[in-house]
């Protein structure tokens, strides 16, 4: 079905949803906003090595390579970090990103989630603070128990991102009530219409 997030079928980037942690979730906005979408790839859930950081970015570019053509990048939660590291290391073109709900890994996350000892041990201490070579939006929660406004708003000044206050969201995640996420659509769309295609022009330009 063809979305509002749609442009013409020459230039529509592929979006390639880059999951959290928990991976595939039916009811996770990720999931339905994928559903939505004509040209989308997800990067698949790990079988292994769960908590190990490089299997992740290296899942990430598997996905990507493997895709011709202009690319958005829709991560959510642990994805953001994974999407960051990604970045730190490829050169392949991005022509945005948007990042919802990034964790603070660097502080203690709640019970139920990786330990201090296990995220270092897999490699996600610290998150890359260097700016993101492609333009990109950070949706963030005021309530979200994964990470404290500020600190976010930090993150997204480092990396060069336009910061997008979302209100009290939680985590952003069907325990907070998301489901699907209509605006999620919105902000898609509007970075496809507010970026350029690499290759095309400047990919720098904002």
């Amino acid at each position: 079905m063809t979305t509002s997030t749609s442009t013409s079928t020459s230039t529509a980037p592929t979006v390639v949803i880059v999951p959290g942690l928990r991976d595939h979730v039916a009811d996770h906005w990720q999931t339905l906003l994928a559903e939505r979408l004509d040209t989308v790839r997800t990067v698949p859930p790990l079988e292994q090595d769960k908590l190990s950081l490089a299997a992740r970015v290296a899942a990430l570019d598997d996905v990507v390579t493997d895709i011709e053509g202009p690319v958005v990048l829709v991560a959510h939660s642990a994805g953001v970090a994974i999407t960051v590291h990604w970045a730190q290391q490829s050169t392949r073109p991005i022509q945005g990103a948007l990042l919802a709900t990034p964790p603070d890994l660097e502080e203690p996350l709640p019970a139920g989630y990786p330990t201090p000892g296990e995220l270092e041990q897999g490699g996600w201490d610290p998150v890359p603070r260097g700016r993101l070579p492609f333009p990109s939006v950070v949706a963030a929660s005021t309530n979200d128990p994964m990470a404290r406004f500020r600190r976010v708003a930090g993150m997204a000044e480092s990396w060069g991102s336009k910061l997008v206050d979302l209100g009290a969201v939680g985590h952003l995640n069907p325990a907070a009530g998301y489901g699907y996420w209509p605006y999620a659509e919105e902000l898609l769309r509007d970075l496809i219409e507010s970026t350029v295609v690499p290759g095309l022009a400047n990919a720098d330009a904002r």
